[in-house]
């Protein structure tokens, strides 16, 4: 429950940095495109993800430890996107591997 919550931030996050005028995009996969082009459906898209993993961090955790690590994640996550997503360090195959090693750990550990 932690990774799906963890990849919705992500999502969200990827986004919502998409929809910024300052920041150095590219258009390696063809919904960032849409998503440079529409940016009202996707920040709206982009604060429901924040929502729904808000809530899945909430029914995960208690209200406190949940708030305190969803904004944990939300910052590092936030600051690897604007870090790693100019470099394109940032690809598919990179995080579908980083996604399955996580829910591997989180499945052993659990």
């Amino acid at each position: 429950m932690i990774t799906i919550a963890s990849l919705i931030v992500f999502l969200a996050f990827y986004t919502l940095y998409y929809t910024s005028k300052r920041a150095v995009l590219s258009y390696d996969l063809g919904f960032e495109k849409w998503m440079k082009d529409n940016p009202k459906p996707t920040k709206i898209i982009g604060l429901l993800l924040l929502v729904v993993a808000y809530v899945m961090w909430l029914f995960t955790k208690s209200l406190g430890c949940g708030t305190l690590m969803f904004f944990i994640q939300l910052m590092t996550v936030g600051s690897l996107i604007v870090i790693l997503t100019p470099l394109k360090k940032v690809n598919s195959k990179a995080l579908l591997a980083l996604l399955i090693i996580i829910a591997l750990l989180e499945l052993y550990y659990h």
